[in-house]
């Protein structure tokens, strides 16, 4: 298990602006944390080769592309061995649909799969032309999500500080 990388007070500072937008320019963001340009622009560069810093994207209104259906997915597997577990996520991973997947415990299903669609028909047409035709899935139990309440993909960083 790797040890966990120490931050001090700038990093952290840069962690929390760039969480809250990525699009920052380098300047803008030294001025926000308080540091000149170049050395907020090496941090940022040592935070990035360090991992830390793995991607930055820009979040899309799903509603207003007419991707109004997000739908997590409970899936169980009929066997329990890395050669299923790998199959099934390679070919999971292929799915533009599939927005977050996780190898669960504690439930009945094996996996938690978030997918975000047009609308039901094309929801039926992944789940029954996609989902179920992976080898190994033995039970897909789907619930759709109603309203999002909390969806900023955010880490706590107050733990850091």
């Amino acid at each position: 298990m790797k040890s966990k990388i120490e931050l001090d007070a700038f990093d952290i500072k840069i962690l929390h602006q760039l969480q809250s937008n990525g699009g920052l320019s380098n300047q803008e963001l030294a001025e926000r944390i308080g540091l000149s340009a170049s050395p907020c622009s090496r941090r940022v560069k040592i935070l990035e080769d360090q991992g830390i810093i793995e991607n930055r994207v820009t979040l899309l209104d799903r509603k207003k592309l007419g991707l109004d259906i997000t739908a997590i997915i409970q899936i169980g597997m009929d066997r329990h061995t890395p050669e299923k577990f790998d199959v099934f996520e390679t070919q999971l991973k292929a799915y533009d649909e599939v927005i977050e997947c996780y190898l669960i415990t504690g439930q009945d299903a094996d996996y938690i799969v978030k997918v975000v669609v047009p609308d039901m028909d094309a929801y039926q047409e992944f789940l029954l032309n996609h989902i179920t035709t992976i080898p190994g899935v033995s039970s897909v139990t789907s619930s759709f999500v109603m309203r999002r309440v909390v969806d900023t993909g955010a880490l706590p960083l107050k733990y850091l500080d």
